[in-house]
C-alpha cells in the first residue's frame, strides 16, 4: 500500500511539473533566451523630427523587441552630428553586438567606424547613406533619394509645357543629410535639362513645418506671383508652405494652382494630396525595422547580405490617388 501511495504521489508530482512547464513554456523560453538577446545599438538622427521619422523609429523598436530576440539600446542625437558619433562610440564601448545608424550627415564617420570594425561590431546603415569607405560598414537599407527626386521632376516636366516658365522655390531638408542631397541633386539636374525652369530661391526648412512656413512667407513677400512651383523635400515642409501660401490668398495644388511637390507620403499628407493641395507626394518608406531585423539575424547566423538593400517606393498623384489607398496606409 505504501509503495502504491508513493508511486501515485510521484506520478502526481510529474504531472504537476509537466502541466506547469506547459503553462509557462513561453515565459520559460523567453527567460532562457533572455541571456542570449542580440544587443543592438541604434543611433537615430532625431526620433521625432517628422511624421516620417516617428514612424521609422517605431518600426525599429517593434521589430527589434525582446520578444523578437533583441535588446535595443536607442540613442537620439537630436540632429547633432558630433553627438551621434559619440553615441556610436558609446555603443562600441558597451560591447553591443550590432550597430544601426540613421546618419545625421554624410561626412565624418571614418574614425568611429574604424573603431567599430576593430571591435568586430557589424554596422548597418539605415535610410541615410554616408560618404565613408564602404568597407567600414556591412550594408545599407533604405530608399533611393535621388530616384525619388527624379520621380518628382518627371511630374513637373509633364505638368508644365516647354513654353511655360517654371519658377521654383526649394525647401530643403537638413543640409548634408543624404535625403536632402539626393532630392536637391535631382532638382538641380531637372533644372539643367529644362531651359524654362528657374530656381528662384532655396533654403533649408530643417524638415519642420513651422520653420518652412516662415521661409515660405518671406519668399511670398519677395517673389509674389512669380512662384508657381514649390519643391518641398518632405511632407512637413510642404505643409508649412501650403499654410503660408493659403494665408497669403494664393491658390495651391490642383490643375491651376501653385504646384506643390512633396516627399515621404505619410497618410495625413496623402489625404491632402487627394484633396488637391499636394500635387505629387513621392514615397519614402519608413518601415525599415523588419528589414533591419532580417539583416541582423542573417549576419548572426553567418550568412551574407547584399551591400545595398533598396525598398520599393511609389509616387502618388492628386488626380489618381484614392481613399482606399490612403486607408490602407500603415503610417
Amino acid at each position: 500500500m505504501k509503495k502504491l501511495i508513493t508511486v501515485l504521489l510521484v506520478a502526481a508530482l510529474v504531472l504537476g511539473l509537466t502541466a506547469c512547464g506547459s503553462k509557462d513554456s513561453t515565459a520559460s523560453a523567453k527567460s532562457a533566451a533572455s541571456g542570449k538577446l542580440i544587443k543592438v545599438g541604434f543611433a537615430q538622427c532625431k526620433a521625432d523630427e517628422s511624421d516620417w521619422r516617428k514612424a521609422n523609429t517605431k518600426s525599429v523598436q517593434e521589430a527589434l523587441s525582446e520578444a523578437n530576440g533583441f535588446k535595443l539600446i536607442m540613442a537620439d542625437s537630436n540632429n547633432d552630428a558630433a553627438k551621434q558619433a559619440s553615441d556610436v562610440q558609446s555603443f562600441i564601448d558597451q560591447g553591443v553586438d550590432y550597430i544601426i545608424i540613421a546618419a545625421v550627415n554624410k561626412d565624418g564617420w571614418d574614425t568611429v567606424l574604424k573603431n567599430a570594425q576593430a571591435a568586430k561590431i557589424p554596422v548597418v546603415l539605415m535610410d541615410r547613406t554616408i560618404s565613408a569607405d564602404p568597407s567600414l560598414y556591412n550594408c545599407w537599407i533604405g530608399g533611393g533619394f535621388y530616384k525619388e527626386g527624379v520621380k518628382a521632376t518627371d511630374w513637373i516636366a509633364k505638368r508644365f509645357t516647354a513654353d511655360q516658365k517654371v519658377n521654383i522655390v526649394n525647401l530643403q531638408g537638413q543640409l548634408g543629410a543624404s535625403a536632402q542631397v539626393g532630392r536637391s541633386k535631382a532638382l538641380d539636374d531637372g533644372i539643367a535639362k529644362n531651359s524654362n525652369w528657374k530656381l528662384l530661391a532655396r533654403q533649408t526648412g530643417n524638415w519642420d513645418t513651422k520653420t518652412s512656413k516662415e521661409v515660405m512667407a518671406s519668399w511670398i513677400q519677395q517673389y509674389g506671383d512669380q512662384i508657381n512651383c514649390v519643391y518641398a523635400e518632405n511632407d512637413n515642409m510642404a505643409d508649412g508652405a501650403i499654410q503660408a501660401l493659403t494665408e497669403a490668398g494664393k491658390k495651391v495644388g490642383g490643375k491651376d494652382g501653385i504646384a506643390i511637390i512633396s516627399f515621404d507620403a505619410n497618410k495625413a499628407y496623402l489625404q491632402q494630396c487627394m484633396e488637391g493641395k499636394i500635387n505629387v507626394d513621392v514615397e519614402c518608406n519608413p518601415l525599415l525595422g523588419q528589414g533591419v531585423a532580417s539583416i541582423i539575424k542573417k549576419l548572426q547566423s553567418g550568412g551574407k547580405v547584399d551591400k545595398e538593400n533598396s525598398v520599393e517606393e511609389s509616387a502618388f498623384y492628386y488626380d489618381t490617388i484614392t481613399q482606399k489607398v490612403i486607408d490602407a496606409r500603415p503610417y
